[in-house]
């Protein structure tokens, strides 16, 4: 009588196995479409968030930074490679604007043609101040200074100013102005 009752449940357990399986693979199919179009949704959502995040740095530049107000000041390097750019100050009308110190990598990227931005901010139209000064070494490891003074014509529009240190390997390092 047991061996019967357990032939009867081992048939049952065959039978919904046997129903059950069709619908597991069923199941896995859907799922799989599933996730292909979840990826595809998260993709599309990364693609919207990064275009997104574009424009709204783009808004908050010109909001912070109107173009009829806004000046940009870039720092570029014409050296000999073993002159080391240690820091950056820019003074602009008596107030100190930025200060850098640089990394070995920021100095290598300056070496092979880089432009790094400084500053962005905003001043009126007319003349105004600027003080660039660095501190660097030469080839022996010798500290020295420069410092070089530039009138900032501002006009409307934008402004752009490159400064410049250029030099051999030695102390005699200078800074020139380009305006953009």
């Amino acid at each position: 009588m047991k061996k019967k009752y357990i032939n009867k449940i081992s048939l049952v357990i065959v039978l919904i196995a046997l129903s059950v399986v069709p619908f597991l693979a069923k199941a896995a199919e859907v799922t799989q479409e599933q996730i292909k179009g979840l990826d595809e949704q998260v993709q599309d959502i990364k693609e919207d968030v990064l275009d997104l995040t574009t424009e709204l740095s783009l808004l908050e530049e010109k909001l912070l930074f109107p173009s009829n107000t806004q000046v940009s000041l870039f720092v570029s390097l014409d050296s000999g490679k073993k002159f080391v750019l240690d820091a950056m100050q820019i003074k602009l009308d008596d107030k100190v604007v930025a200060k850098h110190l640089y990394t070995f990598k920021e100095l290598e990227a300056l070496r092979l043609g880089g432009v790094q931005r400084i500053y962005t901010g905003n001043i009126n139209t007319g003349d105004h101040s600027m003080i660039a000064s660095f501190l660097g070494r030469d080839a022996s490891g010798e500290q020295f200074k420069g410092v070089a003074d530039f009138t900032v014509n501002k006009a409307v529009g934008p402004k752009f100013v490159e400064i410049k240190i250029t030099g051999g390997d030695s102390a005699d390092q200078t800074i020139s102005f380009q305006d953009w």
